[in-house]
């Protein structure tokens, strides 16, 4: 299925899917920004649809997975200097300022700059060609971060190599950026799309109330003490052990053949 579903991608021209958001199965849908003639920098339409987008998928029982994508070009180049987008409280470029209740993967190709790498840095996970470009681009034209850089960047890569990335505007290789941990997984150019679908789909497989439970757990015990980290964690996670499912799942366990 996995084969097939790579080749169907790559089919569409420029290695993108037909629509804007579609439907790849088994949970998993595809959002595209969909402006390759401005590297996918993002006006007031685009951040507009893709914070629809996002919010009904987050509705969505049946989407587990969402994977974020440009084309084979950029990733996106942030906000459009030409056309710029408006202040929203959901964030300028769209949805940064959105917190979803299940994971969202940022599929790289090309230039990921500007806003465009505050965009990648909303995202869960990051997947990437080799040969795509990372940075903050925008400190030459004295454009500030406001889609949440200033505040995910460091938690990514820390503190000094978020700093470095903010103050110096310098391009980030790819293979530097999976050093550094702002890339997840680092891929041949082209297949980052069909990788990161891979990698939705092996997450959304999972019994998926304890996938959401943990990921909230991760992100609701950022920034507090140990303490109140581990009640968090306690507290979803007995909110899964006496849920519907957990029992069936420790059965699988048992019942699975030896050896």
């Amino acid at each position: 299925m996995l084969a097939s579903l790579g080749r169907a991608v790559k089919g569409q021209p420029g290695g993108m899917l037909a629509a804007m958001s579609e439907d790849v199965g088994d949970g998993v849908r595809v959002v595209r920004i969909d402006q390759p003639h401005a590297r996918n920098a993002i006006n007031s339409e685009t951040a507009a649809r893709l914070h629809d987008e996002f919010v009904a998928f987050d509705a969505d029982e049946s989407a587990r997975v969402a994977v974020l994508y440009g084309d084979e070009q950029a990733f996106c180049a942030g906000a459009n200097l030409r056309d710029l987008p408006a202040l929203r409280d959901s964030g300028p470029l769209g949805p940064t300022r959105l917190t979803l209740s299940k994971p969202v993967i940022a599929a790289v190709e090309g230039w990921c700059v500007a806003g465009g790498i505050e965009l990648a840095a909303w995202c869960d996970l990051r997947v990437a060609g080799r040969s795509s470009i990372f940075g903050c681009l925008e400190r030459r034209w004295g454009v500030p971060l406001v889609d949440g850089g200033t505040y995910r960047l460091p938690r990514i890569v820390g503190l000094g190599r978020a700093l470095d990335m903010i103050l110096t505007g310098r391009q980030v290789p790819a293979d530097e950026a999976a050093r550094i941990g702002l890339v997840d997984r680092l891929v041949d150019d082209g297949t980052a799309l069909g990788a990161a679908i891979s990698l939705a789909l092996d997450i959304a497989s999972y019994p998926f109330d304890c996938v959401i439970s943990d990921r909230r757990s991760v992100y609701e015990g950022l920034g507090r003490g140990v303490d109140e980290a581990l009640a968090i964690e306690d507290r979803l996670g007995r909110e899964v052990i006496f849920g519907e499912g957990f029992a069936a799942g420790v059965a699988r366990f048992q019942d699975r053949p030896r050896g």
